[in-house]
């Protein structure tokens, strides 16, 4: 089976976030299951300084706002990647510094429009063999709005591959104007409500929906809440009349990276046959990372970790709020690592300060460190209000330290509340709570908190989770699955 993978970020080329992770992961996965890949991204600048050897597979002609781009069509490879890498190289769309997607001062590129529907257009123009190289891809699929137009190229091809959109955040939708739309010179038959338009204006996220032949998304949980105004985003409706091609398959997580008895990151190692003495060393090194003269004294008492965007969908400010009173007390000690919001980095820097001895911040993000703090930490924080799949409670559990979070997305299909009965059948492995509230944050803690001075009960917690199968085969599985299905049809 020939597949294009076509994705707007992949790790480590480029990532801002868990859609880079999956673009590596999950090719590589579906390689290994003896699919024939070609990865399609973006020739951004940091991208293409990342690569070596580079050949030029052809140009094409693709229309952009009022005007014709002459597009190479990059081939190379990374020795990350065990299958070629195909780049659409156009510098007056990609050749920028930064942000894939953002300006330097936050905002949208204000042509995000333009450079998405011209690298649709490529990924169309390579899976019907524009450059007649060869090879011509079974199954197309796509991710994030990024890529939202790429099915709907596909669908004006009278011989096309099976299309395959998956959605990785309902919040991103791609929402541009219909001045962009005219300017771009698409089909004017997708300006209706069954096709891209979307309250006046047009949807990327919509039209990879309406056009895609499977729609999946990244937890089981996750395809469930889209279907509702809550989670939704305004196409909860257009979700619920295409449950028919509608399919949640949990993410995983990459084994030999995230893996505590080899991690390379980490001073001390250990597994759920022996999580002592490894993880206390981790422990107190994770203190003195953050000047503890004294880990030693600290050793007894809850860790209680967090590594996050500071946004109030993670969760943050009912972390922030349960603090000052858990203080007060418990003995809990917290690590905080993250950036995001002004507000929520200069509420922890305060919570710092006041609190010298226990609490503990890192306004930032640093790989070294978080695979430190799922290490060192007792316990880890991940209250998010809406989470589509989420990785480190997978990385928590794998690392023996229980995740406490809120009952939604992927964080209910991966995490098993600590209660007596889940405990007695052996399957408990984490402490989940139902509402966002400051109040049920801190009643979970509380609890969890019991259960960290009960050794055996504890142990008994971290082993349960470290045991999981959260690799990518899984998923690749199920992914093929669906591609099988729809190459039979």
């Amino acid at each position: 089976m020939k597949l294009l993978f076509v994705t707007s970020e992949a790790y480590p080329l480029v990532k801002t976030g868990g859609l880079g992770d999956v673009a590596y992961s999950l090719p590589v996965a579906l390689q290994r299951a003896d699919v024939d890949v070609r990865l399609l991204l973006p020739g951004y600048r940091e991208l293409l300084r990342k690569l070596r050897s580079v050949q030029i597979l052809g140009w094409l002609e693709l229309q952009g706002a009022g005007q014709v781009h002459t597009v190479r069509i990059l081939q190379s490879q990374h020795p990350d990647y065990p299958f070629p890498l195909w780049i659409v190289d156009c510098p007056a769309l990609f050749d920028r510094p930064g942000n894939p997607y953002l300006q330097p001062n936050g905002y949208d590129w204000a042509d995000n429009a333009e450079r998405f529907t011209v690298f649709s257009r490529a990924a169309a123009e390579l899976a019907r063999d524009a450059l007649g190289i060869g090879w011509t891809p079974d199954v197309v699929h796509a991710h994030d709005w990024q890529t939202g137009l790429v099915p709907a190229f596909l669908d004006m091809l009278p011989q096309r591959p099976q299309r395959v959109f998956t959605i990785h955040n309902m919040a991103y939708g791609g929402h541009f104007s219909q001045a962009d739309f005219v300017n771009l010179h698409l089909p004017s038959y997708w300006w209706s409500a069954e096709g891209a338009e979307f309250y006046g204006g047009f949807s990327m996220l919509k039209a990879g929906i309406v056009y895609s032949d499977v729609v999946t998304t990244v937890s089981p949980t996750y395809a469930r809440e889209i279907c509702t105004p809550a989670f939704g985003y305004g196409m909860d409706g257009l979700l619920q009349s295409r449950s028919y091609k509608l399919h949640g398959i949990l993410n995983g997580v990459d084994n030999d990276v995230w893996n505590p008895a080899t991690d390379p990151q980490l001073p001390a190692h250990y597994s759920a046959d022996a999580i002592q003495p490894g993880k206390s060393q981790n422990k107190a090194a994770l203190l003195q990372r953050f000047g503890v003269k004294n880990p030693a004294e600290h050793l007894p008492f809850p860790l209680l970790g967090m590594v996050s965007r500071l946004v109030e969908q993670k969760g943050v400010d009912l972390i922030i709020n349960a603090i000052p009173s858990l203080l007060a007390s418990t003995d809990a000690r917290f690590v905080l690592i993250g950036a995001g919001h002004g507000y929520f980095e200069q509420r922890l820097r305060e919570l710092a300060a006041q609190h010298p001895e226990r609490v503990f911040v890192f306004i930032g993000y640093d790989e070294q460190l978080a695979h430190l703090l799922e290490a060192g930490a007792d316990m880890f924080l991940m209250p998010s209000r809406f989470e589509p799949c989420g990785l480190n409670q997978m990385y928590s559990l794998r690392y023996g330290t229980p995740p406490l979070v809120l009952h939604t997305g992927g964080l209910a299909d991966t995490v098993v509340d600590t209660s007596a009965v889940n405990l007695e059948q052996g399957i408990a492995d984490g402490f989940v709570f139902h509402e966002p509230l400051t109040s049920a944050l801190k009643g979970t803690i509380l609890r969890a908190i019991d259960y960290f001075y009960q050794p055996t009960v504890w142990q008994h917690i971290q082993t349960t989770g470290m045991k999981h199968a959260f690799g990518w085969d899984n998923s690749a599985a199920a992914y093929l699955a669906l591609y099988k299905k729809g190459a039979s049809q």
